[in-house]
């Protein structure tokens, strides 16, 4: 029997979006602890020289060493309540770097249970560490928060979980329909079902931060989960999102 390649090779290494934009691919992980789903990671260089690590991925010596290379880790980020599952591991490598998480991340018992230290949680207004380089918006939903950010200079546009755009190929046949029923299969994926629920919940300020996610007309919108919006940017995560501002 053939394997499903899952994931996005070469993984744990950096890849160049745009200038001083980069993407680590690894995983899988398995969702709800069965479906196995390709993890990304995003990586920016702030013009000060110092680097963030957005939804960081496993930890990897070798990885750690090129980041090293392009400037000094500063800050981690925990962008919603599941993607903080690898922030402890580079906490431990990284002592000096700061965590940032979305709102109710550091609420959550398994959180605390896993020792991971939440230095500052983020609001609508950007820190001043990248103030007026990267904006962020905050997209909440009942008990969710997602916390996108829009690095201005390439005209990158970074999500987690509101979009997902899982390929077929790279999934067994058997998840294929459920994926499809999900809402989550390529080339026209966005948030899972569940999620969409819980975030209509908060429409009005969902389809706010929607409004403003498509205002800044991305370039590129990249993801955790699937193949990103490299071309067409705009146009597709509209698509995307016309469950929330149609």
């Amino acid at each position: 029997m053939q394997t499903v390649q899952t994931t996005y090779p070469p993984l744990d290494a950096l890849k160049p979006v745009a200038d001083s934009v980069w993407i680590v691919d690894s995983g899988p992980v398995k969702a709800m602890g069965l479906i196995p789903l390709p993890i990304r990671m995003t990586v920016l260089r702030l013009t000060d020289g110092s680097v963030v690590l957005h939804s960081p991925t496993r930890y990897d010596p070798l990885l750690h060493h090129s980041l090293e290379q392009i400037g000094l880790i500063r800050h981690l980020i925990a962008p919603n309540s599941a993607h903080w599952m690898f922030v402890k591991q580079w906490q431990d490598n990284c002592p000096a770097a700061q965590t940032w998480a979305a709102p109710g991340v550091a609420d959550r018992r398994t959180v605390k249970k896993a020792g991971v230290r939440l230095d500052h949680e983020l609001g609508s207004v950007p820190p001043a560490a990248w103030l007026g380089e990267v904006d962020q918006i905050i997209v909440e939903g009942l008990k969710f928060a997602e916390v996108a950010l829009l690095h201005k200079p390439s005209r990158s546009l970074i999500l987690t979980d509101l979009v997902q755009n899982l390929e077929p190929e790279k999934m067994s046949p058997a998840l294929r329909l459920p994926a499809r029923l999900a809402g989550v299969l390529a080339p026209k994926g966005k948030a899972p079902i569940y999620l969409r629920a819980v975030v209509k919940m908060r429409s009005k300020q969902a389809r706010q931060a929607a409004g403003r996610l498509l205002q800044f007309e991305p370039k590129f919108v990249i993801f955790s989960h699937g193949q990103w919006f490299d071309d067409r940017a705009t146009e597709r995560l509209r698509e995307s999102l016309g469950w929330l501002v149609d």
